[in-house]
């Protein structure tokens, strides 16, 4: 396949044991079928791990993956999907980044990069103008990303390379470490930082002078005319340009949607002090962009007095952090908040699961289910709901497999299973991934998604509830329309309809993260561009003939191929289900007394495998396979 309509039609395959690398030029049915970014990722996942592979083994194969839409200069398009048998999870892993390195892949000359193997010595991968070459990494292994990019580039002789790297908690194999790049995006959940820990694979360093080729580009120039009117039109990506995510802080905990003190309750009296407002009154020194895209929504914190200083290099925290090492724990300092931030993306690791994993610790702690020992690394702490400096000691031990951060770097899932069932109640999770910062008990359809999304609880696997309330502008009704959605449910209800909404919305969002598209600038709720403006992006970009429902078929395809994957490595229908913290009565704030109701979350799964062609068991059928195109997997 030639380079044209926006793939560069090259895959670059690496087997680190072997020290071999070689190009593929998949046939176009190819990137039809799969475009590119997650399910391209799920893809070869599926082709190449073994049914027996360990996550941690060499056996394990990691795709980073870009789309054909990468790297056109519309807003919300430089996206980097990374997949591979997860550490954390046991199930796929599968994470999103943003950033300039995606745009820079396709400048490279690549439309994907599968690793397999294992490095016999650290190495670094090294993409550039078509070429790849394995360079020793000796020299960098144990630096934190800041120094790992530096070093690179110096080395290189080019300070405009971009790098994906991993910090020492990869290196140290973290089960939710991180990959990063820019020292502060990260591809953070389902723990691949630690598979590129196990390959011995410290970094990918990128440069590239070409460009994306489109079929339109007049398409492409009346798109880009528009982005400026449609985010000045756009509150919430407005909000987005002032707070970054943090601005949903305070309207969270209004609702009772923060989850606080290890998801006990839903309500954080402090939470004013840690809000996004507060942050941009304080420490907040400006906002970073990602290729192509004037929003500019990632915040930068800077904080030289007082007990912690933070050096701007590494971002600053999204409401996830600010809520996981915040409210979680009950922190109600910003700057150690940030301190905490920094950290993790020095060391790389997901934030979420680091401060939930935290302030399960914390409980555990507070209930004598751990002992604390001379030898945990915390002298003369007592940690507890509350304790700044219990909380950043923990993330310091977490990051450095030291003490008690040896167990709790395990994950909490984990951890909690070595200790008993008293420990495992306490649990915020789903299939071992912890349940991020935006809550079921409130949500009831994202309660659904979290039991039976593939790579574990995730907020970006679809729209949330409220996106799909009585009363909405007929703008946004439209663009549920253009899915097959058109009945809005109240909020609280976790009916028939809402779960269709949930599966229907899953299929777009699954479409977006193998577009590459991001969910601040496309989607079906308040951003600037709807679901015929990603139709009109991809046509424009690839020349096919693409439809609404042509991408809810895309998305569809990866979440079955992903349903697959797992079936195949042992976690079938048993993991769909949310831990038994979702079960317990929430205390405190409007949402006081609220819970799941147990019997509710699973009949809604068994009516979500009905609507998705699934079996009683999970399974999809053949003819539902045969639908989407995936036949070769019945």
């Amino acid at each position: 396949m030639t380079a044209r309509r926006g793939c560069t039609g090259r895959i670059l395959h690496v087997d680190l044991s072997a020290g071999k690398l070689w190009t593929e030029e998949p046939p176009e049915g190819v990137y039809r079928a799969y475009w590119g970014g997650s399910a391209l990722g799920v893809y070869y996942a599926l082709k190449l791990i073994p049914p027996d592979a360990t996550p941690l083994g060499p056996e394990n194969v990691l795709v980073f993956a870009i789309s054909p839409l990468t790297g056109v200069p519309v807003a919300g398009n430089s996206r980097l999907t990374v997949t591979a048998l997860s550490p954390l999870t046991g199930a796929i892993g599968d994470s999103q980044s943003g950033g300039f390195l995606p745009a820079e892949m396709k400048f490279a000359g690549f439309d994907a990069v599968v690793i397999r193997g294992r490095s016999p010595k650290p190495a670094y991968l090294w993409l550039h103008d078509g070429k790849a070459e394995i360079r020793s990494a000796e020299h960098i292994w144990g630096k934190v990303t800041g120094d790992t990019e530096d070093i690179i580039r110096q080395e290189l002789g080019d300070p405009q390379i971009k790098i994906a790297e991993i910090g020492p908690a990869g290196e140290k194999l973290v089960r939710f470490s991180a990959i990063m790049h820019m020292t502060n995006r990260a591809n953070g959940r389902t723990g691949l930082g630690a598979v590129m820990g196990s390959k011995n694979l410290k970094a990918i360093a990128v440069r590239g002078h070409g460009r994306a080729e489109v079929a339109d580009p007049d398409g492409i120039k009346r798109l880009i005319s528009i982005t400026m009117d449609r985010i000045k039109q756009s509150p919430w990506a407005q909000s987005l340009s002032l707070y970054g995510t943090a601005g949903t802080m305070s309207y969270q905990n209004k609702i009772g949607g923060l989850p606080t003190n290890n998801y006990s309750s839903g309500y954080f009296p402090k939470a004013d002090a840690i809000s996004g407002e507060r942050m941009r009154r304080t420490i907040l020194q400006g906002m970073e962009t990602c290729f192509a895209c004037p929003i500019a929504c990632k915040p930068v914190v800077k904080v030289e007095g007082g007990p912690w200083k933070v050096d701007p290099r590494y971002g600053g925290p999204e409401y996830e952090t600010l809520a996981a090492f915040g409210s979680y724990c009950g922190v109600s300092d910003l700057g150690a908040i940030a301190k905490a931030n920094e950290l993790c993306s020095k060391y790389g690791v997901d934030t979420i699961s680091c401060g939930a994993t935290i302030a399960w610790a914390m409980e555990a702690y507070q209930r004598g289910l751990i002992q604390r020992k001379p030898e945990d690394g915390l002298e003369r702490l007592r940690p507890h709901f509350g304790d700044t400096a219990s909380m950043l000691r923990l993330t310091a031990l977490i990051l450095t497999r030291q003490g008690i951060g040896d167990l709790l770097a395990e994950g909490a899932a984990r951890a909690a299973r070595s200790i008993g069932p008293e420990a495992e109640e306490l649990l915020a999770e789903a299939k071992k991934q912890d349940i991020p910062a935006h809550m079921p008990q409130i949500k009831r359809s994202l309660g659904v998604i979290y039991a039976v999304n593939a790579f574990g609880a995730d907020h970006n696997s679809s729209a949330h509830d409220p996106s799909y309330r009585p009363g909405l502008k007929k703008e946004r009704l439209d663009r549920l329309a253009y899915i097959g959605l058109t009945n809005p449910q109240p909020v609280s209800v976790l009916n028939d309809e809402k779960i269709r909404f949930a599966l229907r919305t899953q299929y777009f969002y699954s479409a977006m993260d193998t577009l590459n598209v991001c969910q601040f600038v496309f989607g079906v709720g308040s951003q600037p561009f709807g679901p015929k403006d990603l139709v009109d992006f991809a046509r424009a970009t690839t020349g096919w003939d693409v439809t609404v429902e042509d991408l809810m078929k895309l998305g569809a395809r990866r979440v079955d191929m992903m349903r697959v994957f797992n079936i195949r490595h042992g976690v079938g229908p048993e993991e769909d289900k949310l831990s038994h913290r979702m079960f317990k009565a929430l205390t405190g704030g409007p949402t006081d007394g609220m819970k799941l109701d147990e019997e509710e979350i699973s009949r809604a799964v068994k009516r979500y495998y009905e609507m998705a062609g699934w079996d009683e068991d999970g399974v999809p059928r053949l003819e539902t396979l045969r639908k989407i195109g995936l036949d070769w997997l019945g």
